[in-house]
């Protein structure tokens, strides 16, 4: 992975070492068996959406020559090459890691069996299975002597099946209708062992009754999978509706431009020949060849068989202390802020929030942005349920939400049609910040209680997202967060903020001015540090800013989930910069910016990444942390990130490797398992680690300090 001139690598291959530390979870003995083949099915489908944005914009960079060099700042042709090496190495290892696990099953008495290996018993479920259940759904479509080749739907996937009789040969294709039918088909267990078989696999065991029609010799298939270009192309008609629009792209998607056509590496050329001939494709253009199977995304979720150990422990989250037994919530709030850090806290929190605010007879308004919801959305509901008591409730739905947009016009429409004030986003903009905000009369006085996050209003992502909420009612908070529900209604009135952080409007001259305090400190032999976890670090002024720190003495630590330009300990220009990749059970989404400051720490929650989306094209929002008590949880959680010594990788460190942090303490630390213990117990316990000394020391002790984090032992793969 290499590095251009400005110490910058690019964004698509770090991406790609990204899902490759996903990778390294399926690969890892230590995570339970089945939570491996759970790992391969969200490589999978990461893998899926990265060939449908990212690799669909470069291949568009393509075919307009210099211009898409100048736009993405790479030769796209040769990034496009690099990508497709990267891609069909992991798929590689993807197959033999497969393998590997299937193999293992077997050890527990877990059978993934395909038409060959079934029993007399399982074939005659297997029959019975297809008769009742699958066989409405299989239509073949004979393709060479069809007058259209079929149209090959994205992320579907496609028996391609060939008949031969005396040498003479008949082709055909078969959808695999899993958008109906569930991919893992439970067979009878015998003498206590599992058995699972695929939809596709059924489907080949009935080739026979299928084409009872034809005579021949032989019978066999193989599976394709096609991946088309998701961009959406909106309409500039100005006589239609932003919903409209985005419908209308929405059936234009599924007819995308194909990116990547994966195959069964067994099927005969000639068979492939004719084809990709019959799609007009050209195989340096975007085949990847791979294994028996395609969408392993659908192994996300496996059947739950086996034993426990298996599996990931079970995890239940907890009640907030301050918010467990309360009446009122937003009373448990107006005395005293309140951070909630998922999956470890209950979401079912911020529900009943909203629900106590659609009863209460004192509350005035809601106001909320909805950026992904769940299907079957108590939120929603709530929201809902509020107009229908008599309350004024505004939702800001932003119908741009990447592969959400169907869900969030169905929702749009729904609330539109009890009441509830739709506002659109803001043109040009993508509203992703994370707020509600309630307004109460109480004593006849105007309250108001507002929730910054760094997370979606989503009850399922919430169980595997790690993500933070600030519940708060003070005024410098809840008055800003008012100013900008207000410049989501009326665009003109972009407003001054003083406490908040917003994109478009200071987010990048905000933390600029941070980092630039503590080079001033830092040249004037002060203490300075700098701690961002975010999941994506890509803006190359906001890179920039952070190597000139590195260079003036500032120590900065980042967590970074995902992509990452910057390149830690580059001599000259990143030395004093570590960075580490924690990949585990739950997803690290949350964004926590930490600023020194001279001892007088600051502290930021945000909803938005240092890319250059964020900064400049979203509607974004970061709220300082005030509150002490609330300081010192963000300290124990970024301790324990900072300190991990079991799912923490050095990002960048070199480039691509995916090393994981050594350390020669025998304290075995899994942040995520820490944290959850921790909370679970007490989570107010005042707390001051080293990591994030509030109190000066020497240059010596600091840099023993951040030297140990860098010198951790991990157990070799």
């Amino acid at each position: 992975m290499g590095l251009n001139k400005g110490g910058l690598i690019n964004r698509d291959l770090s991406w790609l070492s990204f899902n490759a530390r996903v990778l390294q979870e399926a690969e890892d003995t230590g995570v339970p068996l089945l939570e491996r083949l759970r790992f391969l099915g969200i490589f999978s489908n990461n893998l899926d959406e990265f060939f449908r944005v990212r690799v669909a914009t470069i291949r568009r960079m393509k075919k307009v020559g210099k211009k898409g060099k100048q736009i993405i700042g790479v030769d796209p042709s040769k990034l496009y090459e690099k990508i497709q090496k990267t891609v069909i190495q992991q798929q590689e290892k993807f197959g033999s890691l497969y393998n590997g696990i299937v193999k293992e099953l077997v050890k527990e008495n877990i059978f993934i069996v395909d038409e060959k290996k079934l029993t007399k018993e399982h074939q005659i479920f297997v029959k019975k299975y297809f008769d009742k259940n699958v066989s409405t759904y299989v239509i073949p479509i004979m393709i060479d002597s069809a007058p259209k080749f079929p149209y090959l739907k994205d992320r579907m996937i496609y028996l391609a099946v060939r008949i031969s009789k005396n040498k003479n040969e008949k082709y055909s294709f078969i959808e695999v209708p899993t958008d109906v039918l569930p991919r893992f088909i439970v067979l009878p267990s015998i003498n206590d062992k599992k058995y699972i078989i695929l939809l596709e696999d059924i489907i080949r065991f009935c080739l026979k009754d299928i084409f009872s029609l034809f005579t021949y010799d032989s019978i066999d298939s193989y599976i394709m999978k096609m991946t088309r270009d998701s961009e959406l192309d909106i309409d500039t008609d100005v006589s239609k509706s932003l919903m409209e629009k985005i419908s209308k792209s929405l059936k234009q998607r599924s007819k995308g431009e194909p990116v990547r056509l994966v195959y069964d590496k067994e099927i005969p050329p000639r068979f492939l020949d004719f084809i990709l001939r019959k799609i007009k494709l050209h195989e340096s253009e975007c085949l990847i060849p791979g294994g028996r199977y395609h969408n392993y995304k659908d192994f996300i979720n496996f059947p739950r068989i086996g034993k426990k150990e298996l599996w990931a422990p079970e995890f239940a989250a907890v009640e907030h202390p301050r918010l467990k037994e309360q009446k009122s919530l937003l009373n448990a709030i107006r005395k005293k802020d309140v951070l909630l850090s998922y999956p470890y806290h209950t979401f079912n929190h911020i529900v009943e929030i909203l629900r106590e605010a659609a009863i209460d007879p004192t509350v005035l308004s809601i106001k909320i942005t909805l950026y992904r919801v769940s299907n079957n959305s108590s939120i929603v509901n709530a929201l809902i349920n509020a107009v229908r008591n008599g309350k004024r409730v505004t939702a800001v739905v932003e119908l741009q939400a990447r592969f959400d947009e169907e869900i969030n016009i169905f929702y749009a429409g729904k609330l539109q049609e009890e009441g509830v004030e739709v506002i659109f986003g803001v043109p040009g903009l993508k509203v992703h910040s994370k707020l509600f905000l309630i307004t109460k009369l109480e004593e006849k006085k105007i309250i108001q209680y507002a929730h910054i996050g760094t997370g979606n209003f989503n009850e399922n992502t919430a169980k595997v997202y790690s993500d933070h909420s600030l519940l708060t009612a003070d005024r410098s908070i809840t008055n800003e967060v008012e100013k900008l529900f207000g410049f989501y209604l009326n665009n003109y009135k972009t407003g001054a903020y003083n406490h908040l952080i917003v994109s478009p409007f200071n987010t990048r001259k905000r933390f600029i001015a941070w980092i630039s305090n503590e080079i001033k400190n830092a040249q004037e032999g002060k203490q300075a540090w700098i701690i961002l976890k975010m999941n994506s670090l890509v803006d190359k002024e906001m890179i920039e800013k952070l190597y000139e720190a590195s260079n003036a003495g500032v120590k900065i630590k980042l967590i970074i989930r995902g992509i990452c330009s910057l390149v830690p300990g580059i001599k000259g220009k990143s030395e004093n910069i570590e960075g580490i990749s924690i990949v585990d059970t739950f997803l690290e989404h949350s964004r926590v910016y930490v600023f020194c400051n001279g001892g007088k720490n600051k502290f930021y929650l945000a909803s938005g990444d240092w890319m250059y989306r964020n900064l400049d094209y979203r509607s974004e929002v970061a709220v300082p942390i005030n509150d002490t008590d609330i300081q010192e949880e963000l300290r124990r959680h970024l301790s324990f990130q900072l300190s991990d010594n079991v799912k923490a990788r050095l990002v960048n460190s070199p480039p691509g490797e995916n090393a994981y942090v050594l350390t020669k303490s025998k304290t075995i630390i899994r942040a995520q398992r820490e944290i959850q213990k921790w909370i679970s117990t007490n989570h107010s316990t005042p707390f001051r680690p080293n990591t994030l000394s509030q109190k000066k020391t020497s240059s010596a002790k600091s840099k023993k300090t951040v030297n140990n984090l860098s010198t951790r032992h991990h157990k070799s793969k």
